[in-house]
């Protein structure tokens, strides 16, 4: 029996995308902009990580009104990672954003995980709902709440689960649509990682460009306080998601954020955002040009070169598959791979290529060959 499912493998992750993702998504999404709202890049959705009080709620909305913000988040109710955090205001901090919404004109948002925080925040006259990474990733609650919105018209916005699982991000979107539901729109807060280093939440940029290749009509927001996890990554996470045309971000924002009763490094103050935002460089321009496009000419030809290299390769490791067999031979050769994988990675430092870049498709190409010669010792 094979140990090595095709796809957990390079060559196998490829048949799979070929399989799953040659189609593009045929949804009719209509738009999500809100009457008054600049749909130019990008479109600002801020406020506190919690609506703690009245007060903090008004004075952060009052805040962000002034820097021309026009849509106002906050979170009501907060699904934590562990018990004991605070976890929402609750019901009555929806009483909160209404006044946001009668004193400073602002739409107002929120995140909903259950049908009941769908009832109340409907009947709050909330404006834009968003489903919150935690939710993503069960599906009984996502139909739940698709369940509960049918028959209404109100965008809503879905965090991609905590696990990188692109499928199971489009299939909350699927479920969504299902339901009637027709303004939609994705936010990319990064995915959880054990090994967490510089970022809180890993930004696997891939995930959303494919997501963004299968459903090209579906406007995506990125949220840099969430993948960052610290203050100071917002301005430069804002600027990677807007030179890879997000359209628009959710940016956590707070009076005081030190004082914040949850999450509290990853906020900013209005000002602060107001500073980030008027830095960000915009890169609308999409003509091709002819340097361009030569250049494209030769990318094109050398990933052809690299697949036929490939399969060079995997033909080379099936033949040492077939002598291992006749040989009596284990498939894994240890040292072997040690040595493969140190000296190729010296080698690519020195063409100015990154080792753990470098690594990982070393890694991927051993499994492929393994795999190979898994199917060659199998046979009959």
């Amino acid at each position: 029996m094979c140990l090595y499912a095709n796809g957990d493998t390079l060559i196998g992750k490829l048949a799979n995308w070929q399989i799953n993702t040659l189609f593009i998504m045929e949804m009719e999404l209509e738009s999500i902009l809100l009457p008054g709202v600049d749909p130019q890049r990008p479109i600002i959705i801020s406020g506190p990580c919690s609506a703690e009080t009245e007060e903090q709620v008004m004075e952060a909305a009052t805040q962000l009104a002034s820097k021309g913000v026009k849509i106002f988040r906050a979170g009501i109710w907060k699904p934590r990672t562990k018990p004991g955090g605070f976890e929402g205001i609750g019901a009555e901090g929806l009483q909160w954003l209404k006044r946001v919404k009668k004193e400073t004109g602002m739409y107002v948002a929120t995140e909903v995980a259950t049908k009941d925080h769908v009832f109340e925040a409907l009947k709050a006259g909330i404006d834009i709902l968003w489903i919150g990474a935690r939710t993503t990733v069960n599906p009984f609650a996502v139909q739940e709440i698709a369940d509960a919105l049918k028959g209404v018209d109100i965008p809503v916005l879905i965090k991609n689960p905590v696990n990188p699982d692109l499928e199971l991000w489009i299939g909350a979107f699927e479920r969504l649509y299902g339901a009637g539901i027709h303004k939609l729109g994705a936010i990319h807060r990064g995915f959880s990682s054990y090994d967490k280093k510089m970022y809180r939440n890993l930004p696997l940029w891939h995930i959303p460009i494919e997501l963004r290749r299968r459903m090209p009509n579906l406007p995506i927001f990125c949220d840099p306080s969430h993948i960052g996890g610290k203050r100071e990554l917002i301005a430069p996470l804002s600027q990677q998601a807007m030179d890879l045309s997000f359209d628009g971000l959710m940016i956590e924002s707070h009076p005081c954020p030190d004082c914040a009763w949850s999450d509290a490094s990853q906020q900013i103050t209005p000002d602060v955002l107001d500073y980030v935002v008027n830095l960000l460089v915009i890169r609308n321009e999409t003509q091709t040009t002819e340097n361009l496009a030569e250049l494209r000419r030769q990318i094109d030809g050398i990933d052809e070169q690299l697949l036929e290299l490939l399969a060079k390769r995997m033909r080379i490791s099936r033949e040492i598959g077939v002598y291992k067999k006749e040989h009596n031979m284990p498939i894994l050769q240890s040292p072997r791979y040690s040595e493969i994988l140190e000296k190729r990675s010296d080698m690519g430092q020195t063409m100015e290529l990154n080792v753990d870049f470098v690594k990982e498709i070393l890694k991927e190409i051993h499994e492929e060959s393994v795999r190979q010669q898994m199917i060659i010792m199998n046979e009959q």
